[in-house]
């Protein structure tokens, strides 16, 4: 496999460790983590192994999803459901990631997405599971449905003094959600694809390895993460191809084309992001204000200062999304 290392992917990631694993005797963490791993597998069944990349962090695990956002979401539903008592923390992000093979030859994943997963699982509890901001603006705007999963918790720092937005998925959420919600996130798409990918395939997830080489000659699938599309084929022709149709629709490339296990990959921002309306989140004297691009949060800042709000945090981008703070005191 060519190595990925100098190509960035926006990807969702889910951390996950089990709380006080260290201060096991050696026959219980042996214990311990043949059970974690167990659950695990199982809550990964639903994702195809091209579509993800599994960590091993000894106390728990780190999963990057290459496919739809809201995979890191069902999997943590799924461990959430099925620990049975284990001290299990989780905490999903969705940001940059860069692929890169380690000294076994292993495929590896370094960068911000799944720094900040772990930071965001820092600040769970056992058997709680939370999520960064990134990852909420892009999934909760799947669907109504989605948009009621979430709870705001607050900011808190991390041990490197960086500030991070949280949110809680509320008790009540199921896994059982998967099928049902998937399927109507990719109606409300599919007329819009089908327009700048000639009949392109839209799925769950992506497609398995073909049996037939022959296979290969099928067109390159777009999957819908918000406001960037990810692009996914067996040949970099067909991504390369899909990938202009969708610049010439007016979006902008993200991550370069490369290959990836079995596949080529590439994403752009979604033609239609730059038109998204922003979101202001109201904390009493205080607003919180996300977007798509920076012009937009830019616009929005400039309204709520006409109405007496002062800036305390300018427009930054965190994980392919565009925030900024400001307060008044009345």
């Amino acid at each position: 496999m060519a190595d990925s290392s100098s190509h960035t992917l926006v990807c969702s990631v889910i951390f996950l460790d089990i709380r006080g694993y260290s201060k096991l005797t050696v026959s219980e963490q042996l214990a311990v983590k043949r059970e974690f791993n167990a659950m695990l597998a199982s809550a990964l069944e639903a994702v195809e192994q091209q579509d993800r990349i599994l960590l091993d962090t000894g106390d728990g695990a780190a999963v990057t999803f290459l496919g739809p956002p809201e995979d890191a979401l069902f999997v943590g539903l799924d461990m959430r459901e099925h620990q049975q008592g284990m001290p299990v923390r989780m905490g999903i992000n969705l940001g940059p990631v860069r692929l890169l093979n380690d000294l076994n030859g292993q495929l590896n994943i370094v960068g911000d997405g799944i720094n900040v997963a772990q930071r965001i699982m820092d600040f769970s509890e056992p058997g709680q599971l939370l999520v960064s901001r990134s990852f909420y603006e892009v999934v909760s705007r799947l669907s109504k449905e989605y948009g009621a999963l979430f709870k705001f918790e607050g900011q808190r720092d991390d041990k490197h003094q960086r500030a991070h937005e949280f949110y809680s998925v509320v008790a009540e959420a199921h896994s059982g959600l998967r099928t049902s919600e998937t399927e109507i996130r990719l109606r409300t798409r599919r007329d819009f694809v089908a327009k700048v990918v000639d009949e392109v395939a839209i799925t769950s997830g992506f497609s398995i390895e073909p049996p037939d080489p022959e296979l290969e000659g099928q067109p390159a699938n777009v999957f819908d993460a918000g406001t960037n599309l990810i692009i996914s084929g067996y040949t970099e022709r067909s991504v390369r191809e899909a990938l202009d149709k969708l610049v010439a629709e007016g979006a902008t490339t993200t991550s370069p084309i490369a290959r990836v296990n079995n596949k080529w990959l590439a994403s752009c921002e979604h033609p239609k992001a730059r038109v998204t309306a922003c979101t202001v989140v109201d904390l009493g004297s205080s607003r919180i204000i996300t977007g798509p691009t920076r012009e937009a949060v830019a616009a929005k800042l400039n309204e709520l200062a006409g109405l007496g709000y002062k800036p305390v945090r300018d427009v930054e981008a965190a994980g392919g999304v565009w925030t900024a703070v400001c307060e008044t005191d009345r």
